[in-house]
């Protein structure tokens, strides 16, 4: 089965809809965290499409005109995506293209002007199975989706085994959580499928949180504690768990497909990794990847080409974008458009050559403090 993982539980606590449309930007603390402010003055993700294949999407406020027509794949596939069974899939695109209502009141995504193509994959008590997800892969990449945000865990299928591969060879950015603990087995699947963004989670203070399960599949980390987004029938919702940390990354990749148009869907991921923030032992690890997400850095570093420069004989097998992409097409003429469960909550292609991996991991003594604090 597949299983969502937004919180231990995966019952995000409700907040009441009237107090909650005041105060919930104020406890959004991972907008201050990510710089949030600064970012938008740079990128709101216009033009990127996030699919979400999920407990399908509600209607809610601070997604008005931000969720498309999107679809149903259980229950006859005779809907459209947007009704919500249990708040797990309203909230993982509040988190990621929620846009509020007015400067401080509502909830905030990381992509407000991206748009959410609901796919109700995974039923009300969160355990689905990986042929829906696939199924639900699959319309994605056919409505000419940039990114699939998964955040459900568990087995895999010969049919999502098949459905990932295309959507990866369909220049999709393909963005997943890794699961929570406890578990035994590591980095869950999709997130260990080779060429999908596996989400680790870090904690308020911007330190590995044990919530997160760890491995060498990890890819980047994000906020994953308390992390207040929408909810079904106007509410907000608070959850902990990488589910809510693989949403942010997929806003984070809407936001570099939209300022960067003709980049291909590895070399985002590279711009994604090569400007996160280094924690732990230097270069990757298996708590943070290649480290902690830095959104104003990824839309403004000066990113190596793919195959820049030399690559060092123990670099992994990586490749980069450029930032001089940016001129090329606009977006939609430059892209193209063992089974056991899961339950809603890889190994990335990325770093192409020797500057760009030093860049990455490099921790200068005498550099001022990181923009993402500790």
């Amino acid at each position: 089965m597949l299983q969502a993982f937004s919180s231990p539980t995966a019952e995000p606590r409700e907040e009441p809809a009237e107090a909650g449309v005041a105060r919930i930007r104020s406890d959004q603390w991972h907008l201050r965290f990510l710089e949030i402010d600064a970012v938008h003055k740079l990128n709101k993700g216009r033009g990127s499409v996030v699919a979400v294949p999920d407990t399908g999407v509600s209607t809610h406020p601070d997604l008005h005109n931000n969720v498309l027509s999107g679809t149903d794949v259980i229950d006859g596939g005779e809907g459209d995506g947007r009704q919500d069974r249990n708040s797990h899939g309203t909230a993982m695109a509040g988190l990621i293209a929620a846009h509020g209502r007015g400067p401080n009141a509502g909830a905030l995504g990381v992509a407000p002007e991206a748009k959410i193509l609901p796919i109700f994959s995974t039923p009300a008590d969160g355990e689905g199975h990986p042929d829906a997800l696939a199924a639900a892969i699959d319309l994605a990449v056919a409505k000419g989706a940039d990114v699939i945000s998964i955040s459900s865990v568990g087995g895999s299928s010969p049919e999502l085994i098949r459905a990932l591969g295309n959507a990866i060879a369909a220049d999709i950015v393909v963005v997943a959580g890794a699961g929570n603990q406890p578990s035994n087995l590591g980095v869950g699947y999709p997130a260990s499928h080779p060429g999908v963004i596996a989400v680790g989670g870090i904690g308020r203070d911007g330190d590995y949180h044990p919530i997160s399960v760890t491995g060498p599949e990890i890819t980047i980390v994000a906020p994953a504690v308390d992390l207040y987004s929408t909810s079904y029938g106007g509410h907000y919702s608070k959850g902990t768990g990488t589910s809510g940390a693989a949403a942010i990354v997929a806003g984070a990749a809407a936001l570099v497909r939209a300022k960067y148009p003709y980049l291909p869907a590895d070399e985002v991921a590279h711009r994604l990794t090569a400007t996160a923030i280094d924690k732990g032992p230097p270069g990757r690890d298996d708590q943070y990847g290649y480290g902690v997400i830095d959104l104003v850095a990824a839309l403004t570093a000066d990113v190596p080409p793919r195959g820049f420069g030399s690559v060092p004989a123990d670099a992994p097998d990586t490749t980069g974008p450029s930032t001089a992409a940016a001129d090329g097409p606009p977006a939609d003429e430059g892209r193209a458009a063992t089974v056991r469960g899961l339950v809603t909550l890889g190994v990335l292609v990325a770093a192409g050559g020797a500057w760009a991996l030093v860049a990455r991991h490099r921790r200068r003594s005498d550099d001022p403090p990181p923009r993402i604090t500790r």
